[in-house]
């Protein structure tokens, strides 16, 4: 129990992010440019970004990772961000072109990262209330850590510093 391994929790389904310039890579800091979608980014240039992602040739939408990577990428990234099945997306968009998908999921991305990036804003412009909980963060972390470290001390058959202090 004190020494067990963390598991991620990454879904399946949005694990990797394609790049909406590059959709042959992953979506990443270190691309970074009009592929990637910033969560402090202005609205508009999100938008921006969504509405010029590279698509891919013929006009049906429909999940294809192989024949169709930056409309798949779309999809994904639509799908995660509503709850809406990739399926479900595909019969809403049947007849529809690329255009109608970006726009709609431009303005959900918008919907998305706007509050986000409001609240971060709003906490950066308050940096007495973020020293705060650096600090309370810093009191809470060590108090845990203590105990954690007695405990591993006595898991492994060591004394506690403040016993061999005692001593």
């Amino acid at each position: 129990k004190t020494f067990r391994l963390p598991e991620p929790y990454i879904l399946k389904e949005t694990a990797k992010i394609r790049d909406l310039q590059l959709v042959d890579k992953q979506m990443s800091k270190s691309i970074g440019g009009s592929g990637c979608v910033w969560l402090l980014d202005e609205p508009s240039v999100s938008a921006k970004k969504i509405r010029s992602a590279v698509t891919d040739s013929g006009s049906e939408i429909r999940y294809d990772l192989e024949e169709k990577p930056g409309i798949s990428n779309l999809l994904t990234i639509y799908s995660a961000l509503t709850g809406t099945s990739i399926a479900t997306l595909e019969e809403k968009y049947d007849g529809r072109g690329y255009g109608d998908l970006k726009k709609d999921l431009a303005d959900i991305v918008v919907d998305f990262v706007t509050p986000f990036r409001d609240r971060v804003l709003e906490l950066l412009d308050d940096q007495t209330y973020l020293l705060g909980v650096l600090r309370q963060g810093r009191e809470t972390a060590a108090a845990i850590a203590e105990a954690t470290l007695v405990e591993v001390y006595r898991q492994v058959g060591f004394m506690a510093q403040e016993r061999l202090d005692k001593t």
